[in-house]
């Protein structure tokens, strides 16, 4: 269990980690990387606002399994969205890795999160 909990913190953290740089959606970098994937400014916007309430929704103990579930969610479809939009452009694949580990890292911390949930009951 205690293993699991580390799993599950490490990988979380590192997830949320990289949810926070949401709050530089509005540079010229990230407006421009969002501009050759084709995603308008307005969606950018709402992506980044999205990441920061999931952010908070996942390290907050505290907060409803079912909140945290809808998280999930909602990382999953922003990762699997960005890895289709790098291909779709016809990025290399250097540019979709990132997006393909932290799709995995998001499963490793889901399937961490499950196993905790079900220690509890």
């Amino acid at each position: 269990m205690k293993r699991t909990k580390i799993i599950y913190w490490i990988s979380t953290t590192i997830i949320c980690l990289f949810a926070s740089t949401a709050i530089f959606m509005n540079t010229k970098m990230a407006i421009d990387g969002a501009t050759h994937l084709g995603i308008p400014h307005y969606l950018g916007l709402e992506v980044s606002i999205g990441q920061l309430i999931g952010l908070v929704l996942l390290i907050v103990p505290a907060v409803p399994a079912r909140f945290k579930e809808w998280a999930y969610v909602g990382f999953g479809i922003m990762y699997l969205t960005a890895i289709n939009a790098h291909i779709s452009v016809g990025d290399p694949m250097g540019n979709t890795i990132m997006a393909i580990v932290f799709f995995g890292l998001l499963l490793v911390s889901y399937s961490s999160f499950h196993k905790l949930e079900a220690a509890k009951k």
